[in-house]
């Protein structure tokens, strides 16, 4: 007797429970409990543009800790959406993505490698700010997280984690037909060092100081000054611009063409010096 007694009460227990509105209802469970859902390989399904911004706005809106070299916590909703012109696919831009819209470009910064299979030249993304850091290092504007140089205590921007990377980025079919067409010019003073940072470009008909038929872009045998182990590389005739290619690039050891070529590649920035980064040997062709 006791025993169907408690069958009884048990019974009535899961059906209180059953029809308990604990406030999710019509929420998988999953939905409640996972923290990672909605997080797919092509990003953070979850999110919306709802306070969509230029990258032209958001560089505006954080140009104090751009060119003073310190950050701030993007603290609201807020999301631009651009296409990828720079990746890691040659090796010569480290765990960084370039991203342009029609108005401006910035790079952010993450701690992963492969970008470029997701992230292949001229997909479009949306990247939700909030909760992470704008600022900017040698001027240049950079997203990332907080970061404390070991060496001297600095803050700076510096990269997040693929997970948490993974939290603010949804990828997109298409984007205002922008395309990753780079901006044609014969001088680099044709560009502006605020508005035009880190956009894709191909600065035509120049000749590479060092060019010789033997010189590679970055030999790491010491025969050049190499800083964070990359060369930069003089172009003739032009002050403050230089060719900038990492010892690990897929091309540091090919031979830097002779004569006049047509160079693309990001327009970095370190203070006043322009650092064209070329993305692949690809980037950089015989001028017609």
């Amino acid at each position: 007797m006791k025993t169907k007694k408690y069958i009884l009460f048990a019974l009535a227990a899961l059906l209180t429970a059953s029809c308990h509105d604990d406030g999710n209802w019509g929420q998988k469970p999953w939905e409640q409990y996972d923290p990672t859902y909605g997080i797919e390989a092509n990003g953070n399904q979850n999110l919306r543009a709802t306070n969509p911004k230029s990258i032209a706005d958001v560089k505006a809106m954080f140009s104090k800790e751009i060119s003073g070299g310190s950050l701030r916590q993007v603290t609201e909703p807020l999301q631009i959406q651009g296409i990828v012109v720079g990746n890691d696919e040659g090796g010569n831009i480290y765990q960084s993505l370039y991203i342009q819209d029609a108005t401006g470009a910035i790079s952010i910064s993450i701690s992963q490698a492969g970008l470029y299979g997701p992230f292949s030249i001229g997909q479009a993304v949306l990247i939700e700010l909030e909760g992470l850091y704008v600022g900017g290092y040698g001027q240049q504007p950079q997203i990332g997280t907080i970061y404390e140089n070991p060496k001297n205590g600095n803050i700076q921007t510096g990269r997040m984690s693929r997970y948490e990377w993974m939290k603010h980025y949804k990828l997109l079919e298409e984007l205002d037909d922008l395309k990753p067409t780079p901006i044609a010019v014969t001088s680099m003073a044709a560009l502006d060092l605020e508005k035009d940072c880190c956009k894709l470009i191909t600065l035509k008909n120049v000749e590479l100081t060092a060019a010789d038929g033997k010189a590679v872009f970055a030999p790491s045998d010491g025969s050049v000054t190499l800083t964070s182990n990359c060369a930069n590389r003089d172009i003739k005739g032009m002050n403050n611009v230089v060719v900038r290619t990492s010892t690990y690039a897929k091309f540091a050891n090919a031979v830097m063409p002779t004569g006049k070529v047509d160079i693309t590649g990001i327009a970095s920035r370190f203070n006043n010096t322009w650092q064209i980064l070329m993305r692949t040997d690809k980037d950089i062709k015989v001028a017609q």
